[in-house]
């Protein structure tokens, strides 16, 4: 079965469900200390949404699934020349 691309969509919004999940228990066990906040969360989630290297949940900069790399409290956009959070 051929999975479509769909570009500036999260995990969430690109019929990869099983992903998802998976990424939302790895969330769920982080210790509170390491996570974002669900505003800083949901922040960098638009801004992810809105750059032209988000291609089906994946960052086409680094390669992470910004659904996951967005829940870490220290990290950064990968997009070094042009940060979007």
């Amino acid at each position: 079965m051929s999975m479509q691309e769909c570009k500036r969509c999260l995990l969430r919004e690109s019929a990869q469900a099983d992903t998802l999940w998976d990424i939302q228990d790895k969330i769920d066990r982080l210790p509170l200390t390491d996570r974002a906040d669900e505003a800083l969360y949901r922040q960098r989630l638009d801004a992810c949404r809105a750059c032209d290297h988000l291609i089906s949940g994946v960052c086409m900069k680094c390669g992470c699934y910004v659904e996951f790399r967005a829940a870490f409290r220290r990290m950064k956009c990968p997009n070094v020349s042009d940060r979007r959070w």
